[in-house]
């Protein structure tokens, strides 16, 4: 099967839901309870299958809704394949050869269509998707909105310019993030996603030999765990090789995240950046994550806000 439940040779087309863009009102977590009741269930049944032998699909299900969201709004426009007409965001410099997890979703889309035909959009798909890996990987959960539209085209373009990289600084971070009208406490929280998945070495091997052209590597890492990277991640070896983003505890979703930024464990720049930025009010906003629960419970309204965005542009 193609990696994409947005192409029609299988006959999976994601569903486009007609009568105009939806408005923040007409989303709703009981869109689906006369046509599809266990959408929820279905999709999480899917991910658990997965699981056994792709412990970081969650993790990487969530990426796939962060990224959709952040071009053009939630519409399901990261899964659209190259044609004469698209230029798949899968092959934005953000995604390509990075982005994954899109079998999954052609496996949850199946299940879908065979429970509830032309029914679920795959915008949606990736929404409850989010929400249930968090919640298998012990996290929060939270009442998914559906009703969403999925997208007939996507932009590259787009996915370049507003989805950030691991090495920008933080100044641009939070500017990237305030274009799509998210705050740092946003910001901070949604970096907490790093607590689970994994990044290859290309995302962060640049801070542990010749940071900045400095020769040395980023003085903001851990030594022992510079260590540890260094030998995962030699010079000149394989870019693609992956290592954790949470050494602490890889597999849960929980605030472990921001205890490693406090003893200088951020795996990728742009995580480090928050806490070792002096001054800057992203490091009392780690304390606070670190300290408590509120990072989960932070990341629990802030995914019903986004959730209840359909396709309005991005948040």
């Amino acid at each position: 099967m193609s990696s994409s439940c947005c192409i029609a040779p299988i006959g999976l087309l994601c569903t486009i839901l007609l009568g105009g863009s939806l408005s923040h009102g007409q989303l709703s977590s009981t869109f689906y309870d006369e046509t599809c009741p266990n959408v929820s269930s279905i999709v999480r049944g899917v991910i658990e299958e997965a699981l056994p032998t792709d412990i970081r699909i969650g993790a990487s299900l969530i990426r796939l809704h962060f990224h959709d969201c952040f071009v053009n709004g939630c519409d399901a426009s990261i899964l659209l394949n190259n044609s004469a007409t698209i230029e798949s965001e899968k092959e934005a410099p953000p995604n390509n050869n990075s982005a994954r997890g899109f079998g999954v979703v052609d496996d949850i889309k199946t299940a879908l269509e065979s429970a509830c035909p032309a029914t679920v959009s795959c915008a949606d798909i990736l929404a409850v998707a989010a929400e249930e890996s968090v919640s298998l990987a012990g996290g929060p959960s939270w009442t998914v909105l559906f009703g969403r539209r999925d997208s007939t085209t996507a932009n590259r373009t787009a996915a370049g310019v507003f989805l950030p990289g691991p090495t920008v600084s933080l100044e641009t971070l939070k500017r990237m993030f305030n274009t799509v009208g998210l705050n740092t406490t946003d910001l901070v929280s949604l970096s907490g996603a790093h607590t689970f998945g994994r990044a290859q070495c290309s995302t962060f091997d640049g801070r542990l030999y010749n940071f900045s052209g400095s020769s040395n590597p980023d003085p903001t890492l851990n030594t022992t765990y510079l260590e540890t990277l260094q030998g995962i991640c030699p010079q000149g070896g394989d870019a693609t090789v992956v290592t954790n983003l949470d050494l602490t505890t890889p597999y849960v979703f929980d605030n472990y995240y921001y205890s490693n930024l406090q003893v200088q464990e951020g795996l990728l720049q742009t995580d480090q950046e928050l806490f070792s930025t002096t001054r800057d009010e992203t490091v009392d906003i780690v304390n606070n994550f670190s300290s408590n629960q509120t990072a989960l419970d932070y990341f629990i309204l802030f995914f019903i806000y986004l959730s209840s965005q359909g396709n309005v542009s991005i948040f």
